[in-house]
């Protein structure tokens, strides 16, 4: 069987964790609570520059001594990786999200109270066909999930953005002695920061353009404090000017 497409892979994974997330919520919650997952298409742009130069570290860490083999076999664009640097992944590109088609959808669910479950990964990357420009086809790449969870929030005029992460919040120094947590900040003051692209860089910039965009507070904080994140007491609180 020939591998699936990054569209089709994207697609069963939030099939899967969706389905498991859904049961979860759902066992929390009173039996007349609707808990709906959609699988998402997220619209992109073909002429991205990221089409051009692939950065989203994919799939295991193989061997140094296998990159050839499997740049030549596969197509693939590789970059070092692992532990001790000394593997390479897969390189794919990672567009900004443009929109979500089912955007009317998703706010009709969440008018009539429901917990909604979309978006997952970052969301199905489609773009839209040159000679019609109305129907949309699946493209090989990964949407940052940290940037669509900000268009989401955006289009839908959220009270607040939360990313729920495994750290405590935005560390500054990180991995230094002089490691400290950033408690508050302004989306100004926190966009001047420089952060890991492949770690917390994505979460500020998303927190960032929210609060921009919107007025309203942001949060970067661990999952276990998700109750402090939204009463505003707990992890990186990103608040307008």
């Amino acid at each position: 069987m020939p591998a699936y497409p990054l569209d089709m892979l994207g697609a069963e994974s939030q099939g899967l964790l969706g389905y498991l997330l859904e049961q979860a919520v759902a066992n929390e919650l009173p039996p007349a609570h609707a808990v709906v997952s959609l699988i998402t298409r997220v619209e992109v742009d073909p002429q991205d520059p990221a089409f051009q130069h692939p950065s989203k570290p994919i799939g295991p860490v193989y061997p140094a001594s296998e990159a050839a083999a499997l740049a030549s076999s596969h197509g693939w664009r590789l970059g070092p990786d692992g532990p001790d640097g000394q593997g390479v992944r897969r390189l794919v590109p990672s567009p900004a999200p443009v929109r979500v088609p089912a955007l009317t959808a998703l706010g009709w669910l969440l008018d009539r109270g429901a917990f909604v479950i979309a978006a997952g990964g970052g969301g199905i990357p489609v773009v839209r066909r040159i000679k019609t420009a109305t129907e949309l086809e699946g493209i090989e790449a990964v949407i940052d999930k940290d940037h669509c969870a900000a268009l989401l929030a955006i289009a839908l005029q959220a009270d607040h953005l939360l990313i729920a992460t495994d750290v405590a919040g935005v560390l500054l120094d990180w991995g230094l002695p002089t490691e400290r947590l950033l408690k508050t900040a302004t989306a100004v003051e926190l966009s001047k920061q420089a952060f890991a692209e492949g770690s917390m860089g994505p979460k500020v910039a998303a927190a960032c353009a929210f609060v921009a965009a919107t007025g309203r507070r942001a949060a970067i904080g661990s999952l276990e404090a998700i109750e402090g994140l939204v009463a505003g007491t707990q992890g990186t609180q990103v608040l307008p000017a």
